[in-house]
This record gives structure tokens, C-alpha cells and sequence, in this order.
């Protein structure tokens, strides 16, 4: 899996839900579109394994939380970025999503579950703001950010 079959991967989502609203009404769209036992749902599971298994995934750690921005905003992906995240049982650090967030939950060990969200997708509206937190297990989220939008809170 290279960064680039990657990003085609993506695209196929990212050009489905280009120009909609993100709210709850998404989230509804992707688990149907997408769902987690889905074929490209698990094609970009399996990407994802692959990926932090060549170690150019996720290659950032910091308070136990493996990440990394894996694709800048761009328009081949509708103006999305890409990260990932990999955790296990904590609470990252809080943040705002000025444009809102799109997370895809791939539960990796236990019943991982992410803001209390089992496998699938999850979407937060602009201007939310929480604290990522992953229970029960060990995951990978991958978050979709539009313009690459995301503001930490300072200590």
C-alpha cells in the first residue's frame, strides 16, 4: 500500500460526500454507502494496517497516541485532509473542528469503541469540540477534515 493507492482510496468516499452538510444526516449516508463490513470500508482498514505496518502511517506518538497527518488537504479529495490515529483505552487532548469532523472507527482489538461509537462513521458538525476518547479496546479513527481544519485547546 503506497500513500498514493491510499489516497485513491479515499477518493471514492470523499467524492461521494463532497459538498454536504456535515451532520448526522452524513453519518446516516456513510454507514449505509459505506457500511464497516462493506468491501471498501475494509479495503481501507486493511490499507490502514498496512500502512503503520511500513511505518508511514501513524508514525508520530505522543501520551500514547500513535498519529500522523497522512494527506494534506487537497483538492484531488474535495478539499479533505486525512489523519489517523491509533488508541487504546484513554482520552486525547481536546480540540475544536471549525468546518466539523468526519471520523471512520475501525476497531482494531476488544469491542473498541470511539466517543462511544463501535465500527462505522461518526460525524461532528462545525464548530464542535470534544475530547477523542477510546474505550474498550484498541482502534484506528480516521478523520476526514475539511480545509484540514482543527484547533487544539492550550493547556
Amino acid at each position: 500500500m503506497t500513500p498514493d493507492q491510499f489516497q485513491a482510496l479515499i477518493a471514492k468516499v470523499t467524492g461521494e460526500i463532497a459538498g454536504r452538510p456535515l451532520d448526522g444526516q452524513l453519518a446516516d449516508f456513510l454507514n449505509e454507502r459505506f457500511p464497516a463490513n462493506g468491501p471498501e470500508f475494509q479495503a481501507i482498514a486493511q490499507a490502514c494496517s498496512e500502512a503503520v505496518a511500513a511505518g508511514w502511517m501513524c508514525d508520530r506518538e505522543h501520551g500514547g497516541i500513535r498519529y500522523g497527518r497522512v494527506i494534506k488537504p487537497t483538492d484531488a479529495l474535495h478539499g479533505f485532509s486525512v489523519d489517523v490515529v491509533e488508541m487504546k483505552d484513554l482520552v486525547g487532548p481536546q480540540h475544536a473542528h471549525p468546518n466539523g469532523e468526519i471520523d471512520m472507527i475501525m476497531p482494531l482489538e476488544g469491542d473498541a469503541k470511539f466517543d462511544g461509537h463501535g465500527a462505522g462513521w461518526f460525524v461532528y458538525g462545525p464548530g464542535s469540540v470534544h475530547r477523542p476518547t477510546v474505550s474498550d479496546g484498541r482502534a484506528y479513527v480516521l478523520y476526514l477534515l475539511p480545509q484540514g481544519a482543527i484547533e487544539f485547546t492550550k493547556a
